[in-house]
This record gives structure tokens, sequence and C-alpha cells, in this order.
């Protein structure tokens, strides 16, 4: 690390209130406080980044600020007895690159607690075409599993399929043998969405019931949602008796307009999906199932790979509704 500097995407507010995405090279000094330093290797891009890159002061507060929810790299320094000089470690979610400066950057500096080591039976890169998005994917499916919902029981529902949660969702769910349908308004994507094990997709007008009826033909063992909106609000109301339905996202719409039936005339139960806060213990079981028992075993084809020059670029991407699947960012 020459003069002890390194590179990372930094967004910048200019004086007109927009915002600038500029590579520039950081030091140390600019990092924040924490029990272990981190050279990163991999990161990835997701939905939240792109806010972040965007000026979103929901997601980050202030600006200058370096985005990236999800890193994996080696341990370069650490005052935690967990670590060591050498260790692979992922770090995703609490607030790196929400407020703390995060993993589009070739260096970050995190508590301890936000660390846990890579299983063996995962690369670095492996870790992160998981990343954030598989993380969540994984949560929502074993929260069906333990519930629990068998794949003799019926249909699954992941709507928001060829995003980054939704893509890992019907690919995890397919092996462990459910039968998927998968929502996507991109008919282009629909080989793509079949290579990963979806038996059926359907559109978002398909998806979606305005009628104004508080109960709809019941369709789905269990439902992954990834959007929010009319979908979930048309899911829930097509869920089997005794059907679960997992919510983690919002980017068709905050709002959820329905009535209290679906939950006392038929018992569907509303799971909320939050990986950001989620506890540690959940989050070393959840790795170890994606390093092992559920390992995809298309795993390293399923994410596209860029450099950090060429990020800015795929997060205009994202931002338009134009990317499909995981995109991982290599930062060595």
């Amino acid at each position: 690390m020459e003069n002890n500097s390194f590179k990372a995407l930094v967004i910048k507010e200019k004086d007109d209130g927009s915002y600038d995405r500029e590579i520039d090279a950081r030091t140390m000094a600019d990092l924040p406080d924490g029990d272990v330093l981190v050279r990163v290797h991999y990161s990835s891009l997701n939905y939240k980044d792109a806010l972040s890159a965007s000026g979103n002061r929901g997601v980050t507060r202030h600006y200058p600020h370096v985005p990236g929810i999800d890193a994996a790299g080696i341990v370069e320094q650490s005052s935690s007895a967990e670590f060591k000089g050498g260790d692979q470690v992922i770090v995703t979610g609490y607030d790196l690159g929400m407020n703390t400066s995060g993993g589009f950057s070739q260096y970050i500096k995190v508590p301890s607690g936000w660390v846990l080591h890579c299983p063996p039976d995962l690369t670095l890169r492996q870790s992160m075409i998981y990343g954030t998005a598989g993380f969540t994917a994984a949560q929502s499916v074993l929260r069906l599993v333990d519930f629990p919902v068998s794949p003799a029981q019926g249909k699954i529902l992941v709507s928001g399929a060829t995003g980054g949660v939704g893509s890992m969702a019907i690919a995890l769910l397919a092996g462990l043998g459910y039968t998927v349908t998968a929502v996507s308004g991109k008919p282009e994507a629909i080989d793509y969405l079949k290579s990963l094990g979806a038996a059926d997709i359907i559109t978002r007008d398909q998806a979606t019931d305005l009628s104004g009826r508080v109960l709809l033909k019941e369709k789905w063992a269990a439902v992954i949602d990834t959007v929010g909106g009319d979908i979930l609000t048309t899911a829930i109301r097509s869920t089997v008796y005794g059907g679960v339905v997992t919510c983690c996202g919002n980017v068709a719409s905050p709002d959820l307009s329905l009535t209290v039936y679906p939950f006392i005339l038929r018992g569907v139960t509303l799971m909320g999906i939050d990986s950001a806060k989620c506890s540690m213990p959940i989050r070393r079981r959840i790795w170890e199932k994606l390093a092992r028992d559920w390992k995809l075993p298309n795993l390293d084809a399923l994410a596209s790979e860029c450099s950090l020059a060429d990020l800015a670029a795929q997060i205009e991407l994202m931002l338009h509704g134009r990317q499909t699947g995981r995109f991982i960012v290599k930062m060595i």
C-alpha cells in the first residue's frame, strides 16, 4: 500500500444538490474506529448500495461517503482475540456502507462484532456472489423450512425474480426440491429464470389483483416477496390456509393495503426479514448452510464481475432496473 493510500468509490454531494461518484485515494486516517482492519478482496452491488450512491438520506445521512454493505477479504490487523492477521472474513449488514465507510473500498475497519469467519467451503469470491442478497434469500428460505413448509405442500411464489434476492431465492428453493413460480417484468429473462430452477414464470400484471376483494383463490403454499406494494398484497390474499409469506423489500412500494381477513380467516403468517441487524448466531447458521448443505452447484456462474472503475456504470443500470442477477466487485 504505497504511501498508506488505497482506492475507494466516494460519493460526494455537489453544490447543486446532485451527487458525483468518484474513485479517490484514501488513507487509513479516513477509516472509522474499529477492532478489525480488513483488506477487501471482493464486494457486491445491492439496491441499498445504489440508493446510497445516489444521495438517498434514508440510507446514508452524511456525505462524502463510501457505500458497499458487503465485503469479503483478509484480516490485516485485529485487536480482537477472535480474529488474527490472515483470517478470511465476511462482513455484511449492520451499518457497513450505510453510515460507516463501506465495502467499495480496498480497506474497511469495523467492530469485531460485525465480522465472521468465511466458512472453509466457500471462497471469498463465492461469499460475495451470495452477499447480502443471498444471505437475505437464505434467511427467507430458512423461515419457510423452519415454519415448516415442505415441498409437497404446493407452489412457492417469488417476486422480483430477476433481482439479487429473488434470483438467489429461486435457486435455493429449487435446490431444496420446492416448485417455484417466479414473478418478473422482463420477458427476456425467462430462460435465465428457468435456468435457476423456476417451474413457471408469470408477469407482474398476472401477480397483481386490484379488484379490492379481501380474499382471492388460494394458490401459494408460501411466498418470498422482495418488492412490496400491490404484488405483496395480492400474494397475501392468495396464500393457502396456514401458509406463510416473507417480506424483505419495498422497491415497488412500502404501502400494504389489505384487510385482516387473510390472517384471521386463513391463518396466513406474514414474516418480516431484516438482514442488517440479524443476530450473529443466525448469521453463522445461514452462512454454514450456504457453504455446505445449500451450496448452489452453479454458484460461480450466477454473478457477473466488474472492477471498481466500472462500478459507477453498474450502479446506474441497477437504478434503472436494467440489471439481472448478482454483480460482484473485484477490489484487488
